[in-house]
């Protein structure tokens, strides 16, 4: 089976490094996400509703996804309603995955699309 190629934007490992303050087990729960959540939904088209597409961003080459159900292991207790969110685009041609955002629910109510239209921009 093709393995999805990730890579995430600065702003992103910006995001991450702040939540790994309060979510020590990210690292370890965002490589359960690539394989249970993402890969399942992209490369097998098993959809678990985890994964949600962000309307307007999308293309037929390129998709932007919120991921919703993250299970995250220094919330205990919650499972997969831990409030953690990803936002990312989803190449759909070459299987590539670039993570845009990460963010606590409870800090922050959704994504950032003026960082999604820049990171869209930037590509340009």
């Amino acid at each position: 089976m093709t393995k999805i190629n990730y890579k995430s934007t600065e702003e992103f490992q910006r995001d991450l490094k702040t939540l790994l303050k309060k979510f020590p087990s990210l690292h370890e729960d965002l490589e359960i996400v690539k394989t249970f959540s993402i890969e399942l939904f992209h490369l097998q088209n098993i959809n678990k509703q985890a994964i949600f597409l962000i309307p307007n961003f999308c293309t037929e080459e390129l998709k932007i996804c919120k991921l919703k159900k993250f299970a995250c292991k220094a919330l205990k207790g919650r499972g997969v309603k831990s409030g953690i969110r990803i936002t990312y685009a989803f190449y759909v041609k070459n299987k590539s995955v670039d993570f845009i955002e990460i963010y606590f629910k409870g800090e922050k109510d959704m994504e950032d699309r003026e960082r999604i239209k820049k990171y869209l921009a930037s590509l340009k």
